[in-house]
């Protein structure tokens, strides 16, 4: 078995850039054609682009995980041109009023975060679904260590996060043994996302000091246990959520 995803499309949701950008490259790095998925369509051209320039094949797709309708559409078209064989839900939002204490939280920001994050995720996998066990293909949920363990002031996010690790097994059970579902726990990672926690010297240094590793991860630290679950290597594994946290949850 080699880790040669040649001959197969990936679909990356929030592949514009951070963790998603860096799995989408992975996956192309191995081989594989890759659709990033994200809002803004200058930014998912740029990383089509990168995609391409690997030598594989890329579309232009934007999409809002949380619309539904849009969802299917978008699914309909990329297995029409490419076909699906694996499935990235890395798609996620922890906006500024789903953060605090309870009483903080907002009715719509603890909406939005739960639309999103695991919403968005069901609606994805409910799509793909179809072309998935044609394709004998993987699922990959990006979660957090928010969905093993707690997380102060990020109620919603770390909901939504716990709740897509319990989706995984869930869909795990239903799709074996036609489709493969694994979850990812990433730690804290050095992205644009996290840029105010790395330059709050208070913030960082506290993060830093709970993390074995004393370090953020960098992007790239995660695609390549993504690409792995992805592969043959992987061939056994399913249900399962791999911690890649720096033994943040290891304490």
């Amino acid at each position: 078995m080699e880790l040669d995803l040649s001959g197969r499309t990936a679909v990356v949701t929030g592949g514009s850039r951070g963790i998603g950008r860096a799995i989408a490259l992975g996956f192309a790095d191995a081989g594989a054609n890759v659709v990033p998925l994200a809002r803004t369509e200058d930014a998912v051209e740029a990383v089509v682009e990168e995609v391409r320039d690997r030598g594989v094949e890329s579309r232009t797709e934007t999409l809002d995980v949380a619309d539904t309708e849009a969802v299917e559409a978008c699914f309909d078209r990329i297995a029409g041109d490419l076909g699906v064989d694996i499935v990235v839900n890395n798609a996620g939002i922890n906006p500024d009023d789903a953060l605090g204490t309870p009483e903080a939280v907002s009715e719509e920001g603890f909406d939005s975060v739960l639309d999103v994050n695991l919403g968005g995720a069901f609606a994805c996998a409910r799509a793909a679904e179809s072309s998935l066990k044609d394709a004998g293909g993987t699922l990959l949920n990006v979660a957090s260590v928010g969905g093993i363990v707690g997380l102060p002031r990020q109620h919603p996010y770390v909901a939504s996060k716990h709740g897509l690790v319990g989706l995984t097994k869930s869909l795990a059970l239903d799709w074996a043994p036609d489709v493969r579902v694994n979850c990812l726990a990433p730690g804290y990672v050095a992205t644009d996302l996290t840029t105010d926690l790395q330059e709050n010297d208070d913030l960082r240094d506290s993060i830093e000091a709970r993390t074995p590793l004393n370090r953020f991860a960098d992007p790239e630290e995660i695609a390549g246990p993504a690409v792995f679950l992805a592969s043959d290597l992987a061939s056994y594994a399913t249900g399962e959520t791999l911690a890649v946290d720096g033994g943040w949850t290891a304490r």
